[in-house]
């Protein structure tokens, strides 16, 4: 049987995914957890295995642009519509979500694949969310937050949202120069942070998890920009996301005969699938479930909060903060930022909630935590 050139593309989407999913399965890569460590324990070992594969996937993205192999101005997250508004609150809120439903969307699709029955109840109210927040009832919500505050970039003489750009308009170098001395900058220097930690020089589970992922999320932009590229079948420019792609998931599934496959759904699919197979092939494979009504409704409304933040903040902590990342577009860098946030603020309410003293003082607290200059001068 021969494939139509968009079934070729989901195809190497899936296969993609799958390396990534049995990658992320085996290393245990997560931004919660890595944000956890951070804020809990004041561990960054896995906070830089993230920067490490932002880096690579920036480096290896933006070379690519700049030799004219792919052109990243195409994409979502360069458009000169900023819903700044909605990547702030959209991240916040995601990176709650994240945090109560025990990991974000890529380590649901993760968990899922090896037994976790949690992470599917969490992925299925995500995927129905996030496509109520595409096109359904929350749509409207979506659009009463964004359209009065988005900035038209267009209107000030911008071709796009990227930080190259910007400055450009700013300083008056050029937009190419600028993009090559903040590849060098941002995506060098997270590496070399990175790579000073001896303990993940030495972890081949550390290396391949930062390395690994980094190029599939570049080789993501080489697959729809090049391979997908055709005169009469074009396939939409799209990096490696989560959110928005599993909503599209559940609407592909419930409408199949009037429906094609695309290179996210394919993603979706191939995470789930490389997971599976590296737990089954690894006999760590588990059935797990919920441990009583309170721990099912914080993963209900952890599924609801990235549902409706991730495609609010256009992306997850993949799909913002590595692919988004890689095109050097200002909205990922808020949207990345804001994720954190909000995962950090939900850690530090969860850490007072123990105390049994009230949301109101574990708020409190929280604030007072993440001020630190305001605590100070009091």
């Amino acid at each position: 049987m021969e494939f139509e050139h968009y079934q070729k593309i989901a195809l190497y989407g899936f296969i993609l995914a799958a390396i990534f999913g049995a990658i992320a399965n085996r290393t245990n890569f997560c931004t919660m957890g890595a944000v956890s460590d951070w804020v809990n324990m004041g561990a960054l070992t896995r906070l830089k295995v993230w920067l490490l594969a932002m880096g690579i996937a920036l480096i290896g993205t933006q070379t690519m642009h700049a030799t004219g192999t792919i052109d990243v101005s195409g994409s979502i997250y360069l458009s000169t519509n900023f819903t700044w508004l909605g990547y702030i609150i959209g991240g916040f809120l995601f990176g709650i979500g994240m945090t109560i439903g025990s990991g974000c969307g890529q380590k649901t699709l993760v968990r899922v694949g090896g037994g976790n029955l949690k992470s599917l109840v969490v992925l299925m109210v995500m995927g129905i969310t996030a496509y109520m927040t595409l096109r359904g009832l929350l749509a409207l919500l979506r659009l009463q937050i964004n359209d009065p505050t988005a900035l038209d970039l267009s209107e000030r003489g911008l071709t796009t949202q990227g930080i190259p750009e910007i400055l450009s308009m700013w300083t008056g170098l050029s937009s190419s120069m600028l993009a090559i001395v903040l590849t060098i900058l941002i995506g060098g220097g997270s590496i070399l942070y990175a790579l000073k930690d001896a303990g993940i020089r030495k972890s081949f589970d550390n290396m391949l998890s930062g390395v690994g992922i980094g190029l599939l999320i570049a080789s993501s932009w080489y697959v729809t920009g090049v391979l997908g590229y055709d005169d009469f079948e074009p396939v939409p420019l799209e990096g490696i996301s989560f959110i928005s792609p599993v909503g599209n998931t559940v609407s592909y599934l419930m409408t199949y005969t009037g429906s094609v496959i695309n290179f996210g759904i394919a993603v979706v699919f191939g995470m789930i699938a490389g997971s599976f197979l590296y737990s089954i092939l690894t006999g760590t494979f588990r059935f797990e479930s919920f441990n009583d009504q309170s721990d099912l409704v914080h993963h209900l409304w952890g599924g609801v909060l990235m549902g409706f933040g991730g495609v609010m903040a256009l992306g997850c902590t993949i799909g913002q903060g590595v692919t988004g990342m890689s095109t050097l577009a200002l909205g990922s860098l808020v949207a990345a930022l804001s994720i954190v946030a909000g995962c950090a603020f939900a850690l530090k309410m969860q850490y007072y909630l123990y105390d049994e003293q009230g949301w109101w003082h574990a708020f409190k607290a929280t604030i007072g935590d993440m001020m630190p200059s305001r605590q100070k001068s009091a």
